[in-house]
């Protein structure tokens, strides 16, 4: 029972942070500030600029995001730069008010429009801003700065002291720890299908399939954004390949699994199949590096043999078994790139194209939220102002984190609602935890550290439960500094109130950027990355030029991807109205059946494999012309759409096609169009 549940925990922990990356990012802040605090010990400083340092510590390790170790380096010097330039201005502000609010405000502007800029621009900004904040908080004065300067400088050595020497990323090794969340994830997949498969009930739930399926995916988008680092580029791109076409074939078994299910088959068949599911889950969770092993295991020929055998008439099961050995082989070759195995792989993989540079001024929804931010800060000064002259700083936090990420009014008010709520249970924690250790300095240390590691740890995750372990650190700290009380800790739920409806207000009202038209950009950027899609993969199977339709299959994931994060304020359960609900969760499935089908044209193309068929002329015609008219209706929501979607008649292409592998493609191609068609009632565009 014990050893179950452990192995169920260490599944699930292994699931939600493939590769470890949260955690060492949490390990580093801890590890930087508790090396900043030993650094500025022997000084014999005040214990405000004590502070300053681990902030200055924690904020590099957890601001700083560049891919690139020396591009890291360059992003924590400019930090300290900037942080230096935040702080001098926080503390000449407090001693000449008002400047202190309208630089602060200014501020905002300048850390939001900074996003643009990637991740350096959105680190600079944050650093800045929370080194102001965190000034005001200390009431830092003017001739305390060369010491808080001394303080910021040795907090940003040490976080670079961690992640340099101490925990440096180690690529290889994330690699392999994603690889081993990866097979967990695939694992589970596998575990669930044979659940399904076993189960005796009429009507067996598919919820925990798909959700399977969905985790295992996000894993395999990690692995190749971890990927380049390792195996370089050339194999990076084969690697993705290998990855679509494990992909692939888990849907080609779920789906297999899933009619299997709805099937009358004899008892005994039943239980062979899960006892085979069960063998594949066996081999899938032993050590990745175990590769020649596992591919010459009794277990993974007996399945490559039932799964490729031909019988005039087709034995129950067959389906499953193909799948089960569909999925085995795909797995292989994907592990053996992993591996730097390069013996089965036959073509080059293309060069990526240079991106394109980030325009520094332009007008868009970007601008428009610094825009936004600028004026709910000088609301929530205002607001902030009635409720404490002393503390009204704490309302225009709310508002920088709201709008942080935030590119519409509808994700402001999610994020709004979300840091209410994560600070209204930070409260009671931050009062508990003050109680608790009331006195005793070690304690106290210790809990915020657990707190910082809380925040850093899960702000990729929830912004409610950061905010949890913010409130409760800033409680702690109050208990710290000899200042805690209960009411201090109610002023700073309401200027959170304040300051959430300052931010919610002025996304509503000032140039409101609204969720649906975001999400009609989004939705018609997702479709122009499927109209080259489709351009450059009839390009590749006709023969006229080996191009890389792989990368443009992951060009579409991540547009999706995006879409998804633009739609949450319409699916999010806080949205009341459950017809907007359900045209998100419309918007966005036909969206993800798009990629999906997207991806095995990708993993199945090859160079001329269709250049003698009429067939792939026609289908991607169609294709391509569904796609203009449903560009049109996205650029256009509300006009008569000029042309509609053309539904297919008589006998598909793929039906008509001798190869197997021709057949798979132009029915890929054709399950493409219908997806299109689909997603086009959403937008007015019908067949």
């Amino acid at each position: 029972m014990i050893a179950r549940l452990w192995s169920g925990l260490r599944d699930r922990f292994l699931a939600s942070d493939p590769g470890f990356v949260r955690l060492r990012l949490g390990v580093s802040a801890v590890a930087g500030i508790a090396i900043a605090v030993l650094a500025l010990l022997p000084f014999g400083l005040p214990l405000t600029t004590t502070i300053v340092g681990a902030i200055g510590a924690m904020l590099a390790a957890f601001a700083v995001s560049d891919p690139e170790p020396r591009d890291q380096a360059v992003t924590m010097l400019l930090g300290a730069l900037t942080g230096a330039v935040a702080l001098t201005a926080a503390s000449l502000g407090t001693e000449v008010p008002p400047l202190d609010s309208i630089v602060f405000v200014l501020l905002i502007f300048v850390a939001v429009y900074a996003q643009r800029f990637g991740p350096r621009g959105t680190a600079l900004g944050s650093i800045a801003f929370f080194l102001f904040f965190f000034a005001m908080f200390l009431q830092t004065r003017l001739a305390q700065v060369p010491t808080l300067l001394l303080a910021l400088v040795i907090g940003v050595l040490s976080s670079a002291l961690v992640r340099f020497l101490l925990l440096p990323r180690r690529p290889e090794q994330e690699l392999l720890r994603v690889r081993v969340a990866f097979r967990a994830r695939l694992a589970a997949v596998v575990r669930t299908a044979a659940g399904h498969l076993a189960s005796r009930s009429e009507d067996p739930s598919t919820t925990a399939l798909d959700r399977a399926v969905t985790r295992l995916h996000e894993c395999v988008l990690l692995i190749e954004d971890t990927a380049e680092d390792v195996v370089g580029p050339a194999s990076a791109g084969r690697l993705r390949r290998r990855a679509i076409e494990v992909e692939l074939a888990v849907q080609g078994l779920t789906g297999s699994v899933r009619q299997a299910a709805e099937e009358a088959l004899p008892a005994d068949t039943r239980s062979a199949l899960v006892a085979d599911l069960h063998r594949l889950r066996s081999l899938i969770e032993r050590d990745p590096r175990d590769l020649p092993l596992i591919s010459a295991t009794e277990e993974f020929s007996r399945m490559l043999v039932e799964g490729s055998r031909l019988a005039d008439r087709a034995a129950p099961g067959d389906q499953v078994r193909r799948a089960i050995a569909e999925l085995a082989v795909a797995d292989v070759n994907a592990q053996r790139i992993a591996e730097h195995d390069l013996s089965a792989e036959t073509e080059p993989e293309p060069e990526a194209e240079p991106e394109e540079p980030t325009r520094a001024f332009a007008y868009d929804n970007q601008t428009r939220s610094a825009i936004q931010a600028v004026v709910g800060g000088g609301l929530a000064v205002v607001g902030g102002e009635l409720v404490s002259p002393q503390r009204w700083y704490w309302a225009v936090l709310t508002v920088f984190v709201v709008f942080v990420g935030a590119s519409t009014a509808g994700a402001t008010f999610v994020k709004g609602a979300r840091r209410l709520g994560g600070t209204l249970v930070g409260l009671f924690g931050g009062v508990v935890s003050a109680l608790l250790v009331a006195g005793n300095v070690p304690a106290t240390l210790v809990l915020i550290l657990l707190c910082v590691f809380g925040m850093v740890y899960m702000s990729r995750v929830s912004q409610a439960v950061m905010a949890f372990f913010i409130t409760t650190m800033l409680g702690l700290l109050y208990s710290l500094l000899g200042t805690f009380s209960i009411e201090v800790l109610w002023i700073r739920l309401a200027e959170t109130a304040v300051g959430a409806v300052a931010g919610m207000l002025a996304a509503f009202v000032i140039v409101p950027v609204r969720t649906r038209s975001v999400m009609l950009d989004d939705v018609a950027a997702t479709l122009e990355e499927l109209r080259e899609f489709v351009v450059q993969a009839t390009v590749l199977l006709s023969g006229k030029d080996n191009v890389s339709i792989i990368a443009l299959s992951r060009d579409i994931d991540r547009s999706i991807a995006q879409v998804r994060t633009t739609v949450e304020p319409l699916t999010h359960p806080i949205n009341v109205s459950s017809s907007r609900r359900d045209y998100g969760w419309y918007v966005l499935s036909g969206l993800e059946t798009i990629g999906l089908r997207a991806r095995h044209v990708a993993a199945r193309a090859q160079p001329g494999l269709l250049a003698d068929d009429h067939g792939l002329r026609e289908v991607s015609g169609r294709l391509i012309a569904a796609v203009d008219v449903l560009l049109t209706a996205v650029r256009a929501p509300g006009e008569a759409v000029a042309g509609s979607l053309a539904a297919p008649s008589g006998l598909p292409p793929a039906a008509a096609a001798a190869d197997a592998q021709q057949r798979s493609v132009l029915a890929g191609l054709e399950q493409l169009d219908g997806a299109v068609v689909a997603l086009g009632r959403a937008f007015g565009a019908t067949a």
